[in-house]
């Protein structure tokens, strides 16, 4: 897989899948959803934070999803595991030991560790939003499909 390459299948991985992989997997749907199958994964799973679907909603990205762990899929099936979290990223290296899928750790705050009034909380995930998407753009090149 060329480093700009978009593998056919990347997993998003995060602590709870309830803040970056959700966020990750609903851009990279938005902009690779029909050259690629993209889902996401937590260590645990907990509930999407509403600051995701409301961060989203602003640049036009719907998000339909329901939170799954590394104990409901395969690891070993996707190309690409991109990890957003330390957690993650051991959970997917010992889950993929001696497979072909390669793991990638993306370092990326957690913006539901920031606190104060709403506008200060929504800002830290619109930040997330902006770092995701300008790093998908660059790791997986121009989209297929609509922009954002």
């Amino acid at each position: 897989m060329a480093m700009n390459g978009l593998p056919a299948s990347v997993l998003f991985a995060c602590s709870e899948n309830s803040v970056r992989s959700p966020m990750a997997e609903g851009l990279a749907k938005r902009l690779y959803g029909r050259a690629a199958f993209i889902d996401s994964v937590g260590v645990r799973g907990k509930e999407v934070d509403g600051f995701v679907f409301a961060a989203l909603d602003e640049i036009g990205v719907d998000v339909h999803h329901q939170p799954k762990t590394f104990d409901d899929i395969d690891p070993s099936s996707y190309d690409l595991i991109v990890t957003l979290s330390p957690e993650a990223h051991h959970r997917a290296l010992e889950a993929t030991r001696g497979t072909a899928a390669e793991v990638e750790y993306w370092p990326v705050f957690d913006p539901s560790a920031v606190e104060g009034s709403r506008d200060m909380r929504l800002d830290a995930y619109r930040r997330l939003r902006d770092q995701l998407l300008a790093r998908l753009k660059v790791r997986f090149g121009a989209p297929s499909g609509p922009t954002v």
